[in-house]
Order: structure tokens, then sequence, then C-alpha cells
């Protein structure tokens, strides 16, 4: 078990480096990962059952014990990320699979990423953590509901189908993942820290097959396609960390609002995609999930050594006076 252990350790802090490896490859040799396509909804249903076996009673309290900073990064999510995607999508002049499929990424929770990403930076994790919990709790009417009022002007949205699908691949999972975690809390207290490790290989496998899928696709679009999602995902760190100071946050919460607002599920994004629209909607998600694997460390270690920089600085100053 331990070795399970420091591999996943190892894997979810290198997550980054293998979802452009594996992304790569799969532009290289497509037929290796084109058919993981079909058990794309399984996968990412293992990956939020993890998250459930995370999550606790406590990660939802934090609605009741900071209300403004848990509902002000929630409401914050669903209106920055997919009106900055509406935006795109228009400026840019997308084709309409490919506005569709950001306006779906745009309108889709956060992922448990940010919470790893939050906390790297030294940001409030418990913070962030509630933030997932309930966006992701919120997605099954929200998440439909914006894509339908953002994306059918490139194409017919169903409403009612999307709500069936996240309900299947995102809250029933979460919910049977609390529950075993409330029964079996000691088991699952075992066992939990080799999570990051299913997590990274689901997603990987994810964002493979969505490359694969799309390889001539995403040969002759994807600097385009690059660009609107490199542009929506810092767009959303940076409006994100503004509203916060706005409304006078600390700066650990800063932290954690704008990784959260700037930071999707992005798996969810490609199931959505394949399952909804066509498979070239699934190409931003799938960049989405490469790009925000390099943003949102690099940002999370920049705000972490400024923070260690502080309080070295703090110390000196301390120890000199």
């Amino acid at each position: 078990m331990k070795v399970l252990e420091k591999v996943s350790n190892f894997a979810g802090k290198t997550f980054a480096v293998w979802v452009i490896v594996f992304s790569v490859l799969s532009l290289l040799s497509p037929e290796s990962f084109a058919w993981i396509a079909p058990h794309i909804a399984l996968l990412l249903g293992i990956i939020m059952f993890g998250m459930g076996l995370t999550l606790t009673l406590d990660d939802f309290k934090g609605v009741v014990r900071a209300p403004k900073s848990v509902l002000t990064a929630v409401a914050a999510q669903y209106t920055i990320m997919p009106l900055l995607a509406f935006g795109l999508a228009v400026g840019f002049q997308l084709p309409a699979e490919v506005a569709a499929g950001v306006i779906l990424v745009g309108c889709c929770p956060g992922g448990t990423a940010s919470n790893v990403m939050t906390f790297l930076a030294k940001g409030n994790t418990a913070l962030s953590v509630s933030v997932t919990a309930v966006s992701t709790v919120l997605a099954p009417v929200l998440t439909p509901m914006l894509t339908w009022l953002f994306a059918s002007k490139w194409l017919p949205v169903s409403a009612g189908d999307m709500f069936i699908s996240i309900v299947q691949i995102v809250l029933i999972p979460v919910v049977l993942g609390v529950v075993i975690r409330i029964l079996f809390s000691r088991q699952v207290d075992k066992s939990v820290a080799v999570l990051p490790l299913v997590s990274v290989i689901g997603i990987v496998a994810v964002a493979s097959a969505v490359v694969a899928v799309n390889r001539e696709y995403i040969l002759t679009t994807g600097m385009l396609i690059m660009t609107v999602v490199m542009l929506h995902n810092v767009l959303g760190l940076f409006i994100g960390y503004l509203l916060a100071k706005l409304f006078r946050f600390d700066l650990r919460d800063q932290k954690a609002v704008s990784i959260e607002v700037g930071m999707q599920n992005s798996g969810l994004g490609s199931t959505l995609a394949l399952a909804h629209f066509a498979p070239a909607a699934a190409v931003p998600s799938a960049l989405f999930s490469v790009w925000h694997n390099i943003s949102g460390p690099v940002l999370a270690t920049w705000w972490g050594k400024k923070d260690a920089e502080k309080t070295v600085g703090h110390d000196d100053h301390s120890k000199a006076g």
C-alpha cells in the first residue's frame, strides 16, 4: 500500500506532464487510444466516485461557515466562464461544433484539480473543496441550462438529456462516494491516498481518447482552439482573482476563488460533448485539460513561492527586531 501511495503522490504532482505526454502520443498513434472513447462516461463516473470518497459532510458545511465566499465563488464560476466562452466563440467566429464545445466546458463545474492547485498555491483549500462540492451538486441543473442558453445559437441543445447524463455520470457517483465514506470511513481513510492515481489515469485516458478521435481536426484547427482555450482559462483566473479582491476577501480566499473560477471539470465537458454534440465539440475540453494542467501548476507554484518569500522575509525581520 505504501508503494501505491508513493506512486499516487508522484502521479498527482506530475499530472500535467502525463496529460501532455499522452496527448502527444495519441496524436502520433491515434489507433492506440481511440478504443477508449466509448468508455469515457464510465471513466468519468469512476473519477467522480473517487471525488465523492474524498468529500465529507464538513465540506458542504463550508456554505454555512463562510456563505459569502462559497456562494460568490460558485456564482462567479457559473457566470464568468460561460460569458467568457460565449464572447470568445463570437469574437473568434468559431465553427459551430467548436463554439458549442468551448461554451460547454465553460458551463461545467470545477474539478478536483483546482483543490490541489489551491493547496499548492497556499490558498484556502477548505474553501476550494466546498466550492467544488457545491458547484458539482448544482451541475445537473446549471450546466445544461447555461449550455442551452449560450450554445443553442450554434447547435440544438437538449437540456433535459444533458441533465440526465450529468445525474448519471456525476451526481450519482459523487453521492455514492460520500455515502460510502460516511458508512466505511475507517476503510476509506486507509485507501484515500491512492485516489489521485485513479483520477490521473482516468483524466489522462479521457484526454487521450478525445485527441485520438479528433486527430485530423486538431491538426488543422488546433492552434485556433488552443488560443481560445488559453484565453478562456487565463481570463477566468484573472477575473476570478479581481472579483475576490473587489469583495475584499483575504489573499488565501482570493487564490481559491481565482483557481476555482479558472479551472473547469474538462473531463465532464469531453464526455457531454461526445454524448450530445459532434466529436469535434470535445476538442476544446481535451485541450482545456492539457492547458489548465500547465497554467494551474505555474500559477500555484508562483503564488506558493511568493508566500514562502514573505514568510522568510517576516522571520528575518522578526529576528532583526
